[in-house]
């Protein structure tokens, strides 16, 4: 019953796209997921320390003057191909993404850092059709009342690891656009490079259902930069996505 109800709640986000920057494409989307117990943990840091680590083709976003770095681990869930139910045992992981926001051809997007997850099959299938940079680790999320404990080692690079726990804290609510919240989460695509050519996945879902957030974050050397002070931090309890294939910018 779970399949099912994540294979139609993916499918009808495309019933509501008046909130969208473009349209989305004309061919058909290729897979569904779904996102639960996200945390958004922002960080604040400066446009030449991200840039190195962006393609020159790309335009590092600022708001405020500032780029910004975000980290967000969450469970996935309903991990499917286009017209196919999620397969039980196959279809749900932890992930954890550390990105940043950028633009090309004014679509402003996602660039990955890096993106870890629990499991090493999503890992292989993941770096081959959407070339991106994932890492199989060793991950828990455990529940403690409304607060999720989350721990995060990669297996491949010893000492990449984030540890920390958060909840929600209070109301659900929708950002308001050219708001910070939307500059930081209101995003329907993101890039790649693929034989060293840049590429773009489109991606859709509904506007975020946002929640202010606690978070005690003990360590984030899972990423490539030094984090100055505490996060701004936001929590969703689920989003419903689908995606479509790479294509060379």
């Amino acid at each position: 019953m779970f399949q099912f109800d994540a294979a139609l709640r993916q499918s009808r986000s495309l019933e509501h796209l008046e909130h969208r920057p473009w349209p989305p494409p004309v061919r058909g989307w290729t897979m569904g997921q779904t996102w639960e117990d996200l945390l958004f943990a922002h960080w604040r840091v400066p446009v030449d320390a991200v840039r190195p680590h962006v393609p020159p083709e790309l335009e590092v976003d600022r708001h405020d003057g500032s780029a910004w770095l975000g980290i967000t681990p969450f469970r996935l869930t309903g991990l499917r191909g286009r017209g196919l139910l999620p397969l039980p045992g196959a279809s749900s992981f932890l992930e954890l993404n550390v990105r940043t926001y950028v633009t090309a051809e004014e679509k402003p997007g996602i660039w990955f850092f890096s993106l870890d997850a629990s499991s090493r099959l999503a890992v292989e299938a993941a770096r081959r059709t959407y070339k991106l940079p994932y890492f199989h680790a060793r991950m828990s999320a455990t529940r403690h009342g409304e607060w999720i404990a989350y721990e995060c080692a990669r297996i491949e690079e010893a000492g990449r690891v984030f540890s920390g726990r958060y909840r929600p804290d209070g109301s659900v609510f929708h950002a308001e656009p050219g708001s910070l919240e939307w500059f930081l989460t209101e995003r329907y695509c993101l890039y790649t490079t693929d034989h060293g050519r840049l590429a773009r996945a489109e991606i859709h879902h509904e506007l975020w259902p946002l929640q202010p957030a606690e978070a005690e974050i003990d360590l984030t050397s899972i990423s490539p930069l030094e984090l100055p002070g505490e996060p701004l931090v936001h929590f969703s309890r689920r989003q419903d996505v689908v995606i479509w294939p790479l294509e060379q910018v």
